[in-house]
């Protein structure tokens, strides 16, 4: 179980997160999605007691990860790839590990094939690619057989099999009653695994629940002006009509029944050259429209 309650983190007059809340329960894999800058990894790190809030608190299995013996064996920990010594093998890199955590030296074996990296346990860190470093810190978060993964974008750097084995790893790890946090910028990475979803941009929670939650209700229309899209605009805001997206090829997703908005063009003497219902949206346009672009943000990961 993890629970985040208010979380708030500000650098000088820099809101990083904004009053951030979810629940990441037993037995399901939740992903935390937002763009590159919308503070996924300044949370991440709140949760793992590593950098201070400055408002609310996090907890894990009940209680702050700081105050946790031991939090390798309870908690497995993916933030930063990166942070591993160049000179030293895969092998002994988890094997320092597990001294330190008390885990048998057969659990190391057990990982590394896990992750697929056994035939390149002996190589050094410094050869490895970022894909392979991103294997080693899965098999680290795994090791001390923890009941809570939290990874920030760990298929990061997988190739296609890479990514698919991640995923069937995980959805193991949630389906015997692990909690799972997943981060990533790329829906589509996390679709396919996650039961929930927890979606922020500029430090603030923008929508959270099951796909089919998410994007339950949220039928309306589509709608393109013939000549004059800023008049279609000013037309729909004057009806108290909401834009909810607004497309490359100019048209407008309202959240409106089409005859409202067939009536707010009329009213406002605005030719259309598009206007069509719309049976409701998928997890990807709801991302996009609630999160801006993909490369978004203030600065904050």
């Amino acid at each position: 179980m993890i629970q985040v309650e208010k979380l708030s983190k500000r650098y000088g007059d820099h809101h990083a997160v904004r009053d951030v809340s979810f629940t990441c329960a037993p037995g399901t894999v939740t992903g935390f999605l937002g763009p590159n800058g919308a503070g996924k990894s300044t949370i991440m790190r709140m949760i793992c007691g590593l950098t201070a809030p400055t408002a609310g608190r996090a907890s894990v299995l009940g209680v702050p990860y700081r105050t946790i013996p031991n939090p390798g064996r309870h908690v497995g920990v993916l933030l930063d790839a990166a942070a591993r010594h160049p000179g030293r093998s895969g092998r002994e890199t988890l094997l320092l590990a597990a001294r330190a955590q008390g885990v048998p030296d057969a659990r190391v074996d057990a990982v590394l094939d896990e992750v697929g990296l056994a035939s390149a346990a002996k190589r050094r860190v410094g050869g490895y690619s970022f894909g392979m470093r991103q294997r080693l810190g899965i098999a680290q978060a795994l090791l001390g057989d923890p009941a809570v993964l939290i990874l920030d974008e760990p298929s990061s750097g997988l190739d296609p099999e890479g990514i698919h084995q991640m995923r069937g790893l995980l959805r193991g790890f949630a389906d015997r009653g692990g909690t799972v946090l997943l981060s990533s910028h790329l829906l589509f990475e996390v679709e396919s695994v996650a039961d929930r979803f927890v979606m922020i941009a500029r430090g603030r929670l923008v929508a959270q629940g099951a796909k089919d939650e998410l994007t339950q209700g949220r039928s309306g229309a589509v709608v393109r002006a013939a000549d004059d899209p800023a008049a279609l605009r000013s037309a729909l805001a004057a009806d108290g009509l909401a834009v909810r997206e607004a497309r490359a090829d100019r048209a407008f997703v309202v959240d409106a029944e089409p005859a409202l908005v067939g009536r707010a063009a009329a009213r406002a003497g605005v030719a259309l050259a598009e206007l069509h219902g719309t049976a409701g949206v998928g997890l990807e346009e709801l991302f996009l429209s609630l999160t801006g672009s993909p490369e978004a943000g203030e600065g904050a990961r």
